[in-house]
């Protein structure tokens, strides 16, 4: 029987998978210059950890969460996100004793069923950071400049940074913009499409993220009321030091204030990194403030702010720029060898170059000189090193180039130190 990968799910083969390492390097080099470090956490959590830390309204939440009983009867998520998996483990292991902001990032595999599309998989790869212990929009900042400088590290070109508040939850901020809200949408609500016409009731701010035409066509209405109008004086202050620090490090940005994320655990900043050539879902990147989460989740008053990018979208979002990442992951050496006393010997060289730091292959079974040579051409070997019973005899290898033909002697001994030094 013949089988088949499940639908939103994708094999990353050779070629592909030495961008993944470039790139989840390049994350952890730039994540790890910002002071945070790696964490990782479980891929499956309880449930009931994602539906009160991501909302119970939410579409990942009613819609897309690979839900499961285990063994012994318990509700059992793969983890759509990796915020709140970090959040509880930010609780369970006390990291608040550590001096504040407690930075921490994670590489890791996230799990939604969703519509599978252009770089969106069911199946899917995050890279993330979160900063726990401070509500200084300096910090705001610094995250969003943290997204900014991986993005220009790979070469990114043609983005743009959307950035909002969507307030607290004190009775003089969001919930004021939400009554507002709710009093515009009514009056329009035949024009909203079912899912948001349900929204209108439970969570009316996820309806500024619909997609769909006649819910957006609703958005651009004379007399919207705007969040940004009426949020509280200290979320005022705070989103407009977020700017001046922003301007600091002449980052590009645009206020967006139809933006509001897909989670219900935001408040204050939100923001967004966009590629038009994506099309309709051109999402790159995306965070914000969480400043209510930890407590939601069993800890103790915590401000935090963090973002994830998703590898597959991110490596489309880079293809479709035109930029390269490297894919070379050709060995420095194949060793050739002819008869089993050159075998043998061979064995143990590739051992000592492989301790050096040199990518060495060699074949473990007796081939022709012509078949073995044919295999390093195929697998773009730098070099082949060339060693029968005449260079036993005389303690030498032969040495060929493989892009110049250009071929040398060198002592069997001294191979480790000669590539060392090239």
């Amino acid at each position: 029987m013949k089988y088949n990968l499940v639908r939103g799910t994708k094999d990353v083969l050779p070629g592909e998978s030495v961008k993944w390492q470039y790139l989840t390097r390049k994350a952890s080099a730039v994540y790890s210059a910002f002071g945070y470090s790696e964490i990782k956490t479980p891929v499956f959590e309880v449930t009931e950890l994602f539906t009160r830390g991501i909302g119970e309204t939410s579409d990942i939440v009613t819609k897309e969460m690979y839900t499961f009983p285990d063994k012994k009867g318990r509700s059992i998520t793969l983890r759509p996100e990796g915020t709140a998996g970090t959040v509880r483990a930010y609780i369970e292991n006390n990291l608040n004793a550590l001096p504040a902001p407690v930075k921490l990032f994670y590489i890791g595999p996230m799990f939604r069923y969703e519509r599978p599309q252009a770089g969106r998989y069911r199946e899917h790869w995050q890279m993330g950071v979160e900063a726990f212990g401070s509500d200084s929009p300096a910090l705001d900042a610094e995250v969003i400049s943290t997204a900014l400088t991986l993005l220009k590290e790979l070469g990114a070109t043609g983005l743009k940074t959307n950035l909002n508040s969507i307030g607290c939850m004190s009775p003089d901020c969001r919930p004021r913009y939400i009554a507002a809200l709710k009093d515009f949408l009514k009056s329009r609500s035949e024009k909203l499409c079912d899912t948001c016409k349900v929204r209108l009731e439970k969570n009316p701010l996820r309806i500024l993220d619909c997609k769909v035409e006649s819910c957006k066509s609703v958005f651009s209405e004379p007399g919207i009321p705007k969040i940004l109008d009426h949020i509280c004086p200290s979320c005022a202050a705070h989103f407009e030091k977020v700017i001046d620090y922003l301007k600091l490090a002449k980052a590009d940005y645009s206020v967006n204030d139809k933006l509001v994320r897909g989670f219900d655990y935001y408040t204050k900043t939100v923001f967004e990194i966009t590629c038009d050539k994506l099309g309709a879902q051109n999402g790159v990147l995306g965070g914000g403030r969480y400043n209510g989460l930890v407590e939601e989740l069993g800890g103790q008053p915590t401000p935090a702010v963090g973002f994830s990018v998703g590898v597959e979208r991110l490596l489309l979002a880079l293809e479709t720029m035109g930029i390269k990442l490297p894919a070379d992951d050709s060995p420095d050496i194949y060793l050739v060898t002819l008869g089993e006393a050159a075998l043998e010997k061979a064995f143990v060289l590739a051992g000592e170059l492989r301790s050096a730091g040199i990518k060495t292959v060699m074949a473990c079974e007796d081939k022709s000189m012509k078949t073995q040579m044919r295999l390093a051409d195929a697998l773009k070997a730098k070099t082949a090193v060339i060693i029968g019973d005449n260079e036993l005899k005389d303690g030498v290898a032969v040495v060929k180039d493989m892009a110049t033909g250009n071929q040398q002697k060198v002592a069997l001994n001294e191979l480790k130190r000669h590539f060392s030094k090239t």
